[in-house]
């Protein structure tokens, strides 16, 4: 699967993924459409479906003005998003198999930041919005602590360490600063810290990150109850 980042808004990331070599691609998170169809001028793709993770605006906004440029695409989001994601048809369960543009992805659904928020799971690779960040996760906004430790713990915990995340928005650096804040004597927070604030020096990406990478500095990952997550979650919100 060839994953290509298209920078959006103010720190947004949307995805465009296909098939090694193919000329039709899907988009994780049509955020908005003007640097998504520039992306798919300059490539040379024709976009055949979108794949939202949560309603949320900054990853709906392209929506509308996509599947008008490219009619009958396919919208994926939850079920539970049905009437807050734009131009949606289809609309999925818990651990339903879906296929697209020549591939197979596995929906996980992963409340906590809002209750219809579904990762894409797939070749090696995790898309997974706003729920899990390199070294952070999102605010809860609809969900519960216990339903963001189930999320990050059990369901995206299951995956193998070698699966590539890729995340909503680039808040890789400040999520850093509080793990180094919270966790003081973890080294691999405060090398990752190292390693990104090169990367973005050299104009980079920090998506995707691994979950073998959460599993060592995210500290939300790390929490050993809900109630731990909760208590960072609220110390995080004032960071």
């Amino acid at each position: 699967m060839q994953v290509t980042i298209v920078p959006c808004l103010k720190d947004n990331y949307a995805y465009l993924v296909r098939p090694e070599g193919a000329g039709v691609c899907a988009v994780v998170d049509a955020c908005e459409s003007a640097p998504i169809e520039r992306a798919l001028d300059e490539l040379g793709l024709r976009l055949g479906a979108i794949l939202a993770t949560h309603h949320h605006y900054d990853h709906v906004g392209g929506n509308e003005a996509l599947a008008h440029k490219f009619p009958g695409i396919e919208v994926f989001g939850s079920t539970y998003d049905r009437g807050r994601i734009p131009s949606q048809t289809r609309f999925l369960e818990d651990g339903e198999t879906i296929e697209t543009v020549g591939l197979g992805f596995r929906c996980l659904a992963i409340p906590g930041h809002t209750l219809g928020a579904v990762a894409y799971v797939g070749h090696g690779a995790v898309f997974t919005g706003d729920t899990l960040f390199a070294a952070g996760c999102g605010r809860l906004f609809e969900g519960t602590p216990a339903m963001m430790f189930e999320s990050l713990t059990k369901k995206l915990g299951s995956l193998p360490d070698d699966t590539r995340v890729y995340f909503g928005h680039e808040y890789t650096a400040n999520n850093l600063r509080f793990a180094a804040v919270v966790e003081p004597d973890n080294p691999h927070v405060k090398e990752k810290a190292e390693h990104v604030a090169a990367e973005r020096a050299r104009g980079g990406y920090t998506s995707p990150s691994t979950l073998a990478e959460e599993r060592l500095t995210n500290p939300f990952m790390r929490s050993d109850s809900a109630e731990k997550l909760g208590e960072l979650r609220a110390l995080k919100d004032n960071f």
